[in-house]
C-alpha cells in the first residue's frame, strides 16, 4: 500500500499502479477533500521513475463514480463552487496528461464527472452486464467548462460523444464498446484481469516517448494543462540527449 486516504487507495503490483476509489457510501463522488486525496495519489505516481502504467478503478460492486457530491456542493457558497470547479478541471487535466499510460476500469455506473474522468484516461474498459456511462450535465443545467469539454472530446467516437453529451442517455457496456466509447466490455470477473493485463502491456512502453506522443496528440488539453503548470509541452521529435537509432 503506497497511500491510503478516506476516498481512495494507491497500490502497486509490479509496474502497474492502481488507484481504487473507496468512498462507496457516497458513490465515489468528488468534493474538496476527495480532490486532495487524488492530488496526493497523482503526485506519488507522476514522480516515480521508470516504465509503468496506472489503472483507475472502484471498490464498489456497482459504481465507478457519479461525479460531484451534490449533497455537499449545494451547501457551498458560489465562490467555493467556482473554486471547486477550477480544481475539478485541474484533476481532469492532470489525468489526461499524466506521464504514463492510464486505464479506466469501469465496473459500474459512470456518470457526469466520473464519465469525464474516464474520458481523461487513455483507455477505458467496462463491465458488460451492469452499469451505465452517462453525461448528466444537460439534465442538471450545468454546461461543461471549457476544460471538461476538451476532455470529453478525447473520446474516440465524435458522434457518440456528441450524443452522450446532449441527450444524457445512459449507455451500457456493450453499447459503449460498439460505439467506441470504451475499448472493450467484459464480465465483472474478467474486468480486473483484463485491466491488469492491458496495463502490464502498456507498462513495457518507454515512458518518456509514450508521454510525448500522448501530450502531442492531446495538444489542446495539454496546452491547458501547461498554462496551469500541470504539464509540460510535448517533447516531440529527436531530442538532443537521445539517439534511438544508435540502439538498433
Amino acid at each position: 500500500m503506497l497511500l491510503s486516504r478516506d476516498s481512495l487507495t494507491l497500490t502497486r503490483e509490479g509496474d502497474v499502479f492502481r488507484i481504487t476509489m473507496t468512498d462507496t457510501a457516497n458513490d465515489n463522488t468528488f468534493s474538496h477533500a476527495v480532490l486532495d486525496d487524488w492530488n496526493a495519489a497523482l503526485d506519488l505516481v507522476s514522480q516515480t521513475a521508470g516504465n509503468a502504467a496506472l489503472v483507475i478503478g472502484s471498490a464498489s460492486p456497482k459504481t465507478f463514480s457519479t461525479g460531484i457530491n451534490l449533497g455537499w456542493i449545494v451547501t457551498q457558497p458560489r465562490a467555493e463552487v467556482d473554486r471547486f470547479l477550477h480544481r475539478f478541471d485541474e484533476l481532469f487535466l492532470r489525468v489526461a496528461t499524466l506521464n504514463l499510460p492510464t486505464i479506466a476500469e469501469i465496473n459500474g455506473n459512470c456518470y457526469a464527472g466520473g464519465a469525464i474522468l474516464a474520458a481523461a484516461c487513455d483507455f477505458r474498459l467496462m463491465r458488460s452486464d451492469r452499469g451505465r456511462f452517462c453525461y448528466t450535465e444537460v439534465k442538471i443545467r450545468l454546461p461543461f467548462t471549457p476544460v471538461m469539454m476538451e476532455v470529453v472530446r478525447l473520446l474516440p467516437n465524435a458522434q457518440a460523444m456528441f450524443e452522450l453529451s446532449v441527450t444524457a442517455d445512459a449507455w451500457g457496456g456493450e453499447l459503449c464498446a460498439a460505439r467506441g466509447v470504451v475499448d472493450a466490455a467484459v464480465t465483472a470477473e474478467d474486468l480486473p484481469l483484463l485491466a491488469l493485463e492491458r496495463a502490464a502491456q502498456l507498462a513495457t512502453k518507454d515512458r518518456p516517448t509514450y508521454t510525448a506522443i500522448k501530450r502531442g496528440i492531446r495538444d489542446r488539453v495539454n496546452t491547458m494543462a501547461v498554462e496551469r503548470g500541470l504539464s509540460e509541452p510535448a517533447k516531440l521529435g529527436l531530442q538532443p540527449d537521445s539517439n534511438p537509432f544508435g540502439k538498433m
